[in-house]
């Protein structure tokens, strides 16, 4: 691999740096930008410049560009602090989604609202008793003539509150092994019978949602791909949640804040700087990885647990340079204390371990 970077990306960097610090002068910087960042305005001015679906087929509307530019936008926004929540989700998976596994129709229906920064999606996966196992889910679908009929909960739910559309996993039938029966249905977030409660976590972030489906009744139309078949699409869409660069850089500003107060004639301090400038190198390597499709299948499972355990240290670094300082309610605490949810959030590290070794390495299973 050719470590270095054309004139073009190192312009583009340049590029999307000028625009992020923009957006954080105008809007403001967020911690945790990908999912706490959340600007209307911003996804319009990212849909102008061709930032949203970069990687797109032109065919459906995207820039058809390779996917290392993406990264690099992505990495430049999310380390400065842009809120770029409003689209993120949709850009990385519901998109890529639709574009797989969608009919026509539903490219048509839906792609140009994500492209303009228009709409806002959420995924309802997680359940109160189904989180990071997604073969137990019991949200149900009943097919009722040319509709469906959704009842059930869904939980941590982000931008339930706001979004315009839910990408819904949920069950069609209970026969067969677990993982079989799952489909995914679009849901418009207006239909009569959903209740959406925000969640305020430890940080005042109310990003999360508990959502209720109570006889909700969507067409049939909106199922995506073939009924109950969704499981390997559910697992595809998990490969780009997984292996992306928000998995690294999310708290990378607070890290250059503490960069500037560190007493670097400490040569533990000097050591552990060294420690995260070397994880950074190694997190972008596996990132670049995904991107490239150069990693084994399922491998965005090892990506995603060494990125965010990544982050985790780096909220500790941060937490040790400011001592006393660190134990006041401002901007930056707010991002520390949202350290734990590094390895939760996707899928938790114990999880990822699983997959890694189950599915990559090929390790049997502890018998029970």
């Amino acid at each position: 691999m050719d470590f270095s970077w054309t004139s073009d990306q190192i312009a583009l960097r340049e590029q999307a740096r000028e625009v992020a610090a923009d957006a954080v002068a105008r809007l403001g910087r967020y911690n945790d930008s990908w999912i706490n960042g959340f600007s209307k305005d911003f996804a319009k001015q990212m849909a102008e410049l061709g930032w949203i679906g970069m990687t797109w087929p032109v065919e459906f509307g995207g820039g058809g560009r390779p996917p290392i530019d993406r990264l690099i936008v992505g990495e430049e926004l999310i380390a400065a602090g842009a809120p770029i929540a409003a689209i993120w989700f949709a850009d990385r998976q519901m998109g890529p989604t639709l574009i797989a596994y969608g009919r026509p129709d539903q490219q048509a229906a839906f792609l140009p609202g994500i492209l303009s920064g228009e709409t806002t999606w959420c995924i309802g996966m997680s359940e109160p008793d189904a989180g990071s196992d997604l073969a137990s889910l019991t949200t149900r679908a009943v097919r009722d003539g040319d509709e469906y009929v959704i009842d059930g909960q869904k939980i941590w739910t982000s931008f339930g509150a706001l979004a315009d559309y839910c990408y819904l996993i949920c069950r069609t039938s209970s026969d067969g092994p677990p993982h079989t029966g799952i489909s995914e249905i679009i849901v418009p977030m207006d239909t009569p019978g959903i209740e959406v409660r925000p969640i305020t976590d430890m940080t005042t972030n109310e990003h999360f949602c508990e959502v209720w489906f109570s006889g909700v009744r969507v067409p049939a139309s909106n199922l995506v791909g073939t009924e109950g078949n969704a499981f390997k699409q559910t697992m595809r869409q998990l490969e780009h949640e997984r292996g992306g660069i928000d998995r690294l850089v999310s708290n990378r500003a607070l890290y250059e804040l503490a960069l500037t107060r560190a007493d670097r004639a400490d040569p533990r301090i000097r050591q552990r700087i060294a420690r995260l400038e070397t994880g950074y190198r190694l997190g972008r390597i596996l990132v670049i990885r995904e991107v490239l499709q150069q990693a084994p299948a399922g491998f965005s499972a090892a990506t995603k647990c060494f990125c965010t355990e990544h982050e985790v240290e780096v909220a500790e670094f941060v937490a040790d340079v400011l001592g006393a300082e660190g134990t006041l309610w401002n901007d930056v605490t707010r991002g520390l204390v949202y350290a734990p949810g590094y390895t939760i959030m996707g899928g938790t590290s114990n999880v990822m371990r699983n997959i890694l070794g189950e599915r990559v390495l090929g390790l049997p299973r502890e018998p029970r």
